[in-house]
């Protein structure tokens, strides 16, 4: 193989695809990217087992071949070169890469070694807008589970029906959002892993132009030009949120938004560290107080609020609250409970597309 690119569109391509290269495997190949050049184009490729990028770039391609070079090692040194046009070539001594003046080798490794990737995947499609579906992800995925004691929570819930509806939960709180779909060939639910949607979301440039996923065989597929990335599906029962949603509720809180970021914010500084990492609402008599306490001292402030119901006081993880404040738009939010110790939620004021359900926790002190 021996080929002539330039150096940005070089190091650009190799950044994109080394998000999919693994980490701490046991198949070696895995940690590479596959490098194929064919005719006038050079296809880079990574896969860890569950996600894979392709991206195609053109070239000169003076010698066709493939090889596959250590993926990390490749992006850092790729992406230290100052952006001139750079000569990939292999011979005996590994991976020449020419630059300017200079010269360096890099160890490769069998291309035949490299898994094979199906990227004819089509059976279901469904349309919509790039910043749709950017919007849904950014508001659900931090809800999944980072361990693996139950793998399928570090997925998310896709349901194609009229809208698209994403649900994620890690057993102590749950995320969910709907937006529109402009087309589709029927009705589909999948588990697509965190991890995944984020990659895609990182591809999304334009909020107003429409992107299609396919899915086929417990795969999923989406394309942006010359960059392709497929990952596979977690199979396995998602947990109904039917069965966990409140239909009705005994109070419910309506206040600023900003104010109890702010709050909260500054309740969390003297707990931070902690286990629990607690903070209590006590909502009575027109206000909501925010507290926290620590071997460090206390804080305690009030908010404004229109209070419908029961009073009462409820404690949480001051992280759980933040994110779900922070994933909402309105400058007002509505907070509603069935008491101290049963989960609440938190959505905007008016559009109600999103939703976040917080398990509270019992306070020892």
């Amino acid at each position: 193989m021996r080929i002539i690119c330039d150096g940005v569109t070089l190091g650009e391509a190799v950044t994109k695809v080394s998000k999919a290269c693994a980490v701490r495997t046991t198949a070696p190949i895995l940690e590479c990217i596959k490098i194929e050049a064919q005719n006038d184009e050079v296809v880079f490729l990574a896969s860890d087992g569950e996600i894979s990028i392709r991206k195609t770039i053109k070239a000169e391609v003076m010698e066709e071949g493939e090889a596959c070079v250590p993926g990390k090692l490749f992006n850092d040194f790729i992406g230290k070169l100052s952006g001139e046009e750079v000569c990939l070539s292999t011979g005996d001594r590994g991976m020449e890469i020419r630059y300017g003046d200079s010269v360096s080798f890099l160890q490769v490794n069998p291309a035949s070694e490299f898994p094979k990737i199906n990227f004819e995947i089509g059976e279901n499609s469904f349309v919509m807008k790039q910043g749709d579906l950017k919007k849904i992800i950014a508001e659900t995925t931090f809800c999944c589970a980072a361990d693996d004691s139950r793998p399928v929570l570090k997925g998310c819930l896709l349901e194609f029906k009229d809208k698209l509806e994403i649900t994620a939960l890690d057993g102590y709180r749950l995320a969910l959002s709907t937006a529109a779909i402009a087309a589709k060939t029927g009705e589909l639910s999948i588990i697509c892993p965190a991890r995944t949607l984020q990659e895609i979301s990182r591809m999304l440039s334009s909020d107003e132009e429409e992107i299609t996923l396919y899915t086929q065989g417990g795969m999923l597929m989406v394309k942006f030009d010359t960059l392709v990335i497929v990952s596979r599906l977690y199979q396995g029962e998602f947990i109904r949120k039917e069965s966990v949603l409140p239909a009705e509720f005994l109070t419910t809180v309506t206040l600023s938004r900003e104010e109890l970021i702010l709050s909260a914010e500054r309740a969390a500084i003297l707990i931070r560290g902690d286990k629990n990492n607690l903070v209590t609402l006590d909502i009575r008599s027109g206000a909501v107080n925010i507290s926290s306490a620590s071997e460090y001292g206390n804080v305690s402030e009030s908010v404004s609020a229109e209070i419908e119901g029961k009073e009462l006081v409820v404690s949480m993880n001051a992280k759980y609250l933040l994110d779900a404040l922070r994933a909402l738009h309105e400058e007002t939010v509505v907070m509603s409970f069935n008491g101290a110790y049963s989960p609440f939620i938190l959505q905007d004021g008016q559009e109600k597309d999103s939703l976040y359900l917080i398990l509270p926790v019992r306070n020892a002190a």
